[in-house]
């Protein structure tokens, strides 16, 4: 018996409408901006839009959101933020931007890297005026993501010696949304709210499957003049259902994720059978900000097949709606084969004092690194295979942390299970090598190293700081399986590449280098400044700085 094939949850993308005559179109309504995606980047579109005097149009899949919704709701902000001050550290847009280059590498220039930091205090104090908060208080030890009722701290590599500049010291540049719990939400309902309250208009549950752009020759982009848009029927039982199918996704998507896919199956479904086609004119543009493509398998075989074990980490709609738009009018894109793979040791905080050591037994990054600069070297360079390699004496001082330390829950259970429940365990680091099926030569070289390192008596090979080495001398010691695709320790993965775009206003480029016409691209639709490797709060604030250029460029035409 044959099994019906699965309901594809990836948003369907027309070629292009071309047409001669705008005239000819029965459009439904019209504005001079349309925004597609409503997230942080497309509310901050539509936000600097209407401040530029154009009328605006968002449209979202849902009810707006996306991924920013579902995100720690971190800001990467720094140049001398108040909160900076507050909190006693002095920063500088120099000092930033020298920091950024080690995680930017040229995907942005760096005349658009500085702007950003130029920027930065300005479009946090914009946040501010928008509605969201920010506050100066740090956790005592470096966190992925810092515990109720801290809001700033390191979320970067920043203390990591290699990644240190001369243009002035470390400083904390996340600053977290106040909020309780996990601060997205409440950032972007600052957002959505000022977006409604600033007289956008908005058309939810509904999808843009085609541009509707103006006819040209073959090798000349034509004018992008409006969207196909397939909408829900307003008040019907699918409808609601469809909204509520949204709200399981968001509510089961960590800790069901098997249920989260079938409601995305049954959500897709109702779009597929119910939704009804519309036409929405833009007199001045339509700015893509529908997130990444970490949903679209297709997308993630052909660009990140090494990625596709990990963890999804995005909104429903993120299934690279916006990169396929684009490209159907011959938009170019890049590094979409970027994936920021999140493999966190921290906290525990001594977690990082132990060895990360690959399928072989050999040590390959310094732990203390922030969690997608060691998930870049173990999913890019070591086929997603590692262990993190810590001894007794630390395992107990993790145990107490995760149970008096206030960890978030998703930090400290996923670690009590893998030291007490999935750990490798040994007396010595041969009978460990033989749990691990690893080379005992490599992995005793790699841990008599770092001890030495540990001990003062030669530098550390990775350039990890004094005060986080440990001295493994003695057993029993204690593998944890840091590889993606453990379901014990999810591996968190989200996309970064997307399209092309004139750095200078978010225009979308055609192929051959020219502009595209009414067409521009804001947040992870769009190259941007966490396009080559991600640090907590860098897309968010991309999100801003690009949403505001995209749509004030927009307005402007």
């Amino acid at each position: 018996m044959s099994r019906k094939p699965r309901i594809s949850t990836v948003t369907p993308i027309e070629p292009a409408l071309e047409i001669q005559n705008v005239n000819a179109i029965d459009w439904r309504e019209s504005a001079d901006v349309v925004v597609v995606g409503w997230g942080a980047a497309g509310a901050c579109a539509a936000l600097e839009a209407r401040a530029n005097g154009a009328t605006v149009i968002v449209i979202d899949r849902f009810e707006g959101g996306g991924a920013s919704a579902l995100s720690g709701g971190v800001v990467y902000a720094g140049g001398g933020t108040p909160y900076q001050l507050k909190a006693g550290f002095e920063d500088s847009p120099e000092a930033m931007a020298a920091y950024l280059k080690h995680e930017v590498n040229g995907v942005v220039s760096d005349q658009t890297l500085m702007k950003f930091c130029q920027d930065s205090v300005a479009n946090l104090a914009w946040l501010e005026t928008h509605g969201a908060k920010f506050a100066a208080t740090m956790p005592d030890h470096k966190t992925s993501y810092p515990p109720e009722g801290k809001f700033l701290y390191f979320s970067g590599n920043e203390v990591v010696p290699a990644c240190q500049t001369p243009e002035g010291p470390p400083a904390p540049r996340g600053h977290r949304t106040v909020a309780r719990g996990q601060s997205g939400k409440v950032l972007f309902e600052a957002l959505q709210s000022a977006t409604l309250k600033s007289g956008a208009h908005t058309v939810t549950q509904a999808t843009v499957r085609r541009l509707v752009c103006e006819r040209a020759s073959p090798d000349q982009p034509g004018r992008i003049v409006g969207v196909e848009v397939w909408q829900l029927p307003a008040g019907a039982p699918e409808t609601q259902r469809h909204a509520e199918l949204h709200k399981k996704v968001a509510r089961w998507r960590t800790f069901w994720p098997g249920k989260a896919a079938e409601c995305r199956r049954e959500a897709a479904k109702i779009e597929q059978a119910t939704a009804v086609r519309t036409y929405i004119r833009a007199h001045k543009g339509v700015i893509l900000s529908t997130g990444g493509f970490i949903y679209n398998p297709e997308l993630m075989g052909q660009f990140a097949p090494h990625a596709k074990k990990g963890w999804p980490v995005g909104g429903a709609g993120c299934d690279g709606s916006g990169l396929r738009l684009g490209q159907t009018v011959g938009a170019s894109a890049s590094a979409l084969s970027n994936i920021s793979a999140w493999r966190f040791i921290t906290p525990p905080s001594v977690w990082p004092q132990g060895i990360v050591v690959n399928a072989q037994g050999e040590r390959f990054c310094n732990e203390q690194v922030y969690g997608a600069k060691l998930g870049h070297e173990l999913v890019d360079h070591q086929n997603g295979r590692g262990w993190l390699i810590i001894d007794s004496q630390l395992k107990w001082q993790a145990i107490k942390q995760c149970l008096f330390g206030g960890l978030w829950a998703f930090q400290s259970l996923p670690a009590m299970a893998m030291m007490l429940l999935g750990a490798k365990k040994a007396n010595t680091l041969e009978a460990l090598a033989t749990r691990l099926k690893a080379d005992a030569t490599k992995l005793r070289q790699s841990l008599e190293a770092a001890n030495a390192a540990a001990r003062g008596e030669r530098e550390d090979a990775f350039g990890k700081s004094k005060d986080m080495r440990h001295d493994m001398s003695r057993g029993p010691f204690l593998a944890l399986d840091i590889s993606i695709g453990n379901p014990t320790f999810p591996l968190a993965t989200l996309t970064l590449g997307g399209l092309h775009v004139d750095e200078s206003n978010g225009q979308v480029l055609h192929a051959s280098g020219q502009s595209i016409a009414g067409l521009y691209a804001a947040g992870r639709t769009a190259l941007g400044l966490p396009s080559s490797r991600y640090v907590s709060g860098l897309s968010l604030a991309d999100c801003v700085f690009s949403g505001r250029r995209a749509g004030r460029a927009a307005a402007s035409t």
